[in-house]
């Protein structure tokens, strides 16, 4: 193939796309669901032009059909390792090994853990990292959600119009969130706050039954009685299968230049995996493109 695209998100697919368009024969390797992140997200407020309210699934479906739609090909099977110092590139799945002229990385990330006791032991029991995947089974119910940007206030906002209360713990004074995400909260009337605060521990048999939270300031500790704890601090790259095939960052993300070209020839980065500022769904659908449009140069 003529380019092979590891992650199917919005960068992904985008790059998909933009492979298709071009008249490279292009495969879009996905483990999971096509969509990534912005499939499970059921309010979308900052992508321009996008005014359908909870339709983040929606979104992600109708980009796959677009791509596929001008010849990208899906290929659900997840990368397990990759050999990027050749040419052809390799790629091993689970289920094979395929060439590609051209690599395209855009695995994303996932949620950052907290790893206090009882998190591992209540994950799925309590303990969730999404609350619009999550959050129906806590209807009418005491939560609590652990941090304080983006996705720590729409989280908060969202579980406030199911939740009976919903406690926001922040390690800081104030929320990191954009101002229309924190002037929402402020009419939330079922919303509290635990400022210069950490959750140390998860505590519950089968089942969540509390969060031990501890006060930075005073150093006091209070034991939140809540159903449901959503832990929103953050990300870590899925980088791990590339085994340091390209230049990564101290924290894990691909080191990239401005069009998303890697330390290594031929193979590029797009989406939430790359080292960048800003991650939201259109710094993805840009990398995507121009991702996509460095690897048609680079073939041409």
């Amino acid at each position: 193939m003529d380019m092979a695209i590891i992650g199917a998100g919005p960068a992904g697919m985008t790059a998909g796309l933009y492979g298709a368009r071009a008249g490279l024969s292009t495969c879009m390797f996905e483990a999971l669901a096509f969509g990534g992140q912005l499939a499970q997200t059921s309010e979308l407020q900052n992508y321009p032009g996008f005014v359908q309210e909870g339709s983040g699934f929606q979104l992600a479906m109708d980009m796959k059909k677009q791509a596929e739609g001008f010849g990208a090909k899906e290929i659900s099977e997840g990368v397990v390792s990759v050999d990027l110092a050749c040419d052809p590139k390799i790629i091993r799945t689970s289920a094979g090994e395929y060439e590609a002229r051209t690599v395209i990385v855009a695995t994303g990330s996932r949620p950052r853990l907290l790893g206090v006791p009882g998190e591992e032991e209540l994950r799925g029991r309590g303990v969730s990292y999404c609350a619009t995947c999550d959050g129906f089974f806590f209807r009418g119910k005491d939560v609590v959600v652990v941090g304080g940007g983006d996705t720590a206030a729409a989280d908060a906002l969202y579980l406030s119009r199911i939740c009976n209360k919903v406690i926001l713990v922040h390690r800081r004074d104030k929320l990191r969130a954009s101002h229309s995400y924190v002037t929402q909260l402020q009419t939330a009337e079922n919303v509290e706050y635990r400022w210069n605060s950490v959750v140390d521990a998860f505590t519950g048999e089968s089942m969540l039954s509390g969060a031990v939270v501890r006060d930075l300031v005073t150093g006091e500790s209070e034991t939140l009685a809540v159903s449901g704890a959503f832990v929103a601090v953050g990300t870590v790259p899925n980088t791990e299968f590339l085994a340091g095939a390209v230049q990564l960052n101290e924290a894990g993300y691909i080191v990239t230049d401005e069009n998303g070209a890697t330390s290594v020839p031929g193979v590029f980065a797009a989406g939430d995996v790359r080292a960048k500022t800003l991650r939201q769904v259109t710094t993805a659908v840009g990398d995507g493109a121009t991702a996509a449009t460095a690897a048609v140069e680079y073939l041409f």
